[in-house]
């Protein structure tokens, strides 16, 4: 049980989330806030000891070819990659085939858009992420580059089969939560206060970030006209809980979402201790919209000098007025004129596409193919891509 002594002084009051939330909650959250990811944590510490150039190659093999490859691994790579290997008995077939096709019912573009103007908008509103960001020297400078690497993981992950052992889902899965206990410990040696902002990238952080890529971004595409039946959304949410439990999210916090409604108690509860949004997290959500503006012009074939005002519309829809004047933000009424009927002709469309099993059948699997062949590209090496070594530029 968390007591008031040890509950983060940034993250509201122990009092307020018990009387709102109960007992239980409550000392979940707590909980939470003060937690990293202890199975890859213990890994960043046994890297240390052992050093970094012994411990960086057994890492990456056993990631990629599984723990069975290794000789006497060092026991905390064993233990951490025991348990990656060891999946929930909710994962089968069906989950790592097919859940995640209608993911694929909708365009790369609105993809990027919905991380971007929703779902990352929303995480950097956390201030201690957007802490983390900055201690760690990565806050505005690099906010387009780690858009372009979240999208490419996320697209990876989500690709059908990818999240079987080995594949390139699940390995770059790993590398992302690597690179979150690596980041973890730098904040650590660079000062991060974690009386404030409670441990950083903890538990709460990591499920609140887990929200912003299911419930923000899926309501953000259907605000966009892209939207999902209750069954195609029961599927991505289950489709998730694997992702978290990759991801090294306490399934306490994620399991048995299966629609929206669950999905916001949980987040309601998430953003009640998140607290309000700091300077930083607005220059990064600015920074945010700046990087992803351009596409606007293939999505919605918006004029350049109207692609900032129309991503802003795009983010007032989203995320309401409160939220985007916190992060200075602001309306934009010629945006909105031109969202308007573009919404209007994307839904009318899906609806038509929807209304042919053969011709949606066909549009999935177009943009399953168009995407496995960008992801089969080379390209530059991302951040996650070294999630297994631990050297991050």
């Amino acid at each position: 049980m968390t007591t008031t002594t040890t509950w983060p002084s940034g993250r509201s009051r122990h009092s307020a989330v018990l009387a709102q939330f109960g007992e239980g909650r409550a000392d979940l959250m707590g909980w939470a806030l003060t937690t990293g990811d202890p199975l890859a944590d213990a890994v960043v510490t046994e890297m240390h000891e052992i050093g970094m150039a012994r411990a960086r190659p057994i890492l990456a093999r056993g990631i990629s070819e599984g723990l069975d490859s290794l000789d006497a691994p060092p026991p905390a790579i064993a233990a951490f990659l025991t348990a990656t290997e060891t999946p929930p008995a909710y994962v089968d077939d069906t989950l790592l085939d097919s859940l995640s096709l209608p993911y694929f019912s909708s365009p790369t573009p609105v993809h990027i858009i919905s991380l971007s103007a929703g779902a990352l908008v929303r995480v950097y509103e956390s201030p201690s992420i957007a802490t983390v960001l900055a201690t760690t020297g990565r806050l505005v400078d690099r906010a387009e580059r780690r858009l372009v690497e979240t999208g490419t993981w996320l697209t990876g992950a989500m690709l059908p089969g990818s999240l079987r052992r080995g594949e390139r889902g699940y390995v770059d899965t790993l590398n992302v939560r690597m690179l979150h206990a690596h980041m973890r410990r730098l904040a650590l040696d660079r000062g991060y206060d974690s009386s404030v902002d409670g441990v950083p990238v903890n538990q709460a952080d990591l499920v609140r970030t887990w929200m912003d890529f299911t419930l923000t971004a899926y309501r953000a595409e259907e605000l966009l006209g892209f939207d999902l039946t209750g069954p195609e959304l029961a599927g991505l949410y289950r489709y998730w809980w694997y992702l978290g439990h990759l991801l090294g999210i306490d399934a306490r916090l994620i399991e048995g979402i299966i629609d929206h409604d669950g999905a916001r108690r949980v987040d309601d509860l998430v953003q009640a201790v998140t607290g309000p949004a700091t300077e930083e997290s607005a220059r990064l959500a600015d920074a945010t919209l700046d990087s992803v503006a351009s596409l606007l012009q293939e999505f919605l074939r918006v004029p350049p000098r109207l692609t900032r005002p129309v991503l802003d519309a795009i983010t007032h829809r989203i995320h309401g007025p409160r939220m985007c004047r916190d992060l200075g933000i602001p309306a934009s009424a010629p945006g909105t004129a031109l969202l308007t009927p573009a919404v209007a002709a994307v839904a009318a469309d899906r609806r038509r596409r929807r209304a042919s099993p053969r011709r949606w059948d066909a549009t999935i699997a177009a943009n399953v193919a168009a995407e496995r062949e960008r992801s089969a590209a080379p390209g530059e090496p991302t951040a996650f891509d070294r999630g297994a070594t631990g050297s991050h530029d």
